[in-house]
């Protein structure tokens, strides 16, 4: 694993990235590749946020816990992810296992605006996939919506959480 650490408002100790690469070292054996992790330690007061995120072949995983020692709450986080995993580990193997296609166009680059209420740009490759993969991926990150290109029509496609727990799904529509 290649492990990458962010503190906010904190410092990050090398006891902690020792005890980090320890506890999420069993993470590996559900990636056949070297996965990228990203750990951000936020420091608010007497709580401490562990948010990690690990990239795999185009697959995002993500968890965040708080708790008031970091070590708990990294623990908390490995857990969790750990159990997503686990629990859509089928649809994952599939997912992870086969050869990931590239898109024809570039990815989405976020347009400068000058919108008062645009508070964050993000920018993020667009991954082909069927509707099912991007519920399972929106899922895992924890997102209301997911944009995906299908892998059916080369569209960039929205899923989204409806209100009823239900999912939706926006298609383009070409005049």
């Amino acid at each position: 694993m290649n492990i990458t650490y962010l503190g906010r408002k904190t410092t990050v100790k090398d006891s902690f990235k020792e005890y980090a690469e320890k506890r999420l070292k069993r993470l590996e054996k559900f990636f056949d590749d070297d996965p990228t992790v990203t750990i951000v330690v936020t420091n608010q007061g007497e709580d401490e946020t562990v948010e990690v995120t690990i990239k795999s072949r185009g697959m995002f995983f993500r968890g965040e816990k708080t708790s008031q020692d970091r070590q708990v709450s990294l623990d908390l986080v490995a857990d969790a992810l750990t159990s997503q995993i686990v629990r859509n580990k089928t649809r994952l193997e599939r997912r992870l296992k086969a050869p990931l296609p590239m898109p024809e166009e570039p990815a989405y680059s976020g347009a400068e605006t000058d919108a008062a209420n645009l508070v964050k740009t993000k920018k993020f490759q667009v991954s082909v996939m069927d509707v099912e993969e991007a519920i399972l991926q929106m899922n895992l990150l924890g997102h209301e919506f997911f944009m995906f290109r299908s892998g059916e029509t080369g569209e960039i496609n929205v899923v989204y959480r409806r209100k009823d727990g239900n999912y939706g799904l926006l298609e383009p529509i070409h005049d």
